[in-house]
């Protein structure tokens, strides 16, 4: 387990630490299933017990982090249910996101995602998990800007941070990823041609397959 606290002179100690665990559980660096040790998280970060302690709290009420009898904190599991309740509120705001980029989208932007839909492309056989889920980010994150809607877009970005756990997932299978790549050059085409109805389609299509990866990966764990 390899955490760097990236420090922040505007947050107090326990918030930094709070942002540090949060970020290492949804990348995957801390597993699911993993004991959080206080002492060895604050030898690890240099810190005192007390902002791990309240970072681990916080952790728990985000429901990254579960406490069990006489054995105390651990990451939480990726439940299927879990997964469905934030798919299912993925993939009606992907579908109006995708539309109003149909609407809205520049030719620089759609530029921008072609090159990126490339590059996803380029890493399908490297097997960098990290990448290629940075990749993916920002094939999403530049049809949501296109929205030209920036509630839109911060609700998105928030969800996006509750997908990463399951993106780690996923993207582990290469017949996932090269259907993935497929999929995305899909939804390119329909931005290019301005077809919403076929746009909303592959979109739609895209997460249900996600979804089913995803559920595939978890049983065989």
């Amino acid at each position: 387990m390899n955490l760097e606290m990236e420090m922040d002179e505007y947050l107090p100690l326990r918030d930094v630490v709070f942002n540090t665990l949060r970020r290492a559980i949804l990348k995957g660096e801390l597993k699911p299933g993993e004991r959080l040790m206080e002492i060895t998280l604050a030898d690890k970060l240099g810190v005192s017990r007390t902002p791990i302690r309240e970072a681990i709290r916080k952790l728990e009420l985000e429901g990254l982090v579960v406490m069990a009898p006489r054995k105390g904190a651990k990451v939480a599991s990726i439940t299927e249910r879990d997964l469905n309740d934030v798919l299912e509120v993925r993939k009606g705001m992907e579908v109006l996101a995708i539309s109003l980029a149909c609407k809205r989208i520049t030719g620089e932007e759609l530029e921008k995602l072609e090159t990126i839909e490339q590059s996803f492309q380029k890493l399908i056989e490297s097997g960098n998990l990290t990448e290629l889920a940075e990749m993916d980010v920002k094939f999403h994150d530049t049809i949501y800007q296109a929205t030209n809607n920036q509630r839109l877009v911060q609700l998105l970005n928030n969800l996006r941070e509750q997908m990463y756990r399951y993106r780690m997932e996923y993207l582990k299978d290469i017949a996932v990823r090269r259907t993935l790549a497929e999929e995305h050059k899909a939804i390119c085409r329909a931005l290019r041609e301005r077809d919403e109805q076929q746009a909303e389609e592959y979109v739609s299509i895209h997460i249900d397959n996600q979804q089913k990866a995803i559920i595939r990966s978890l049983s065989q764990e």
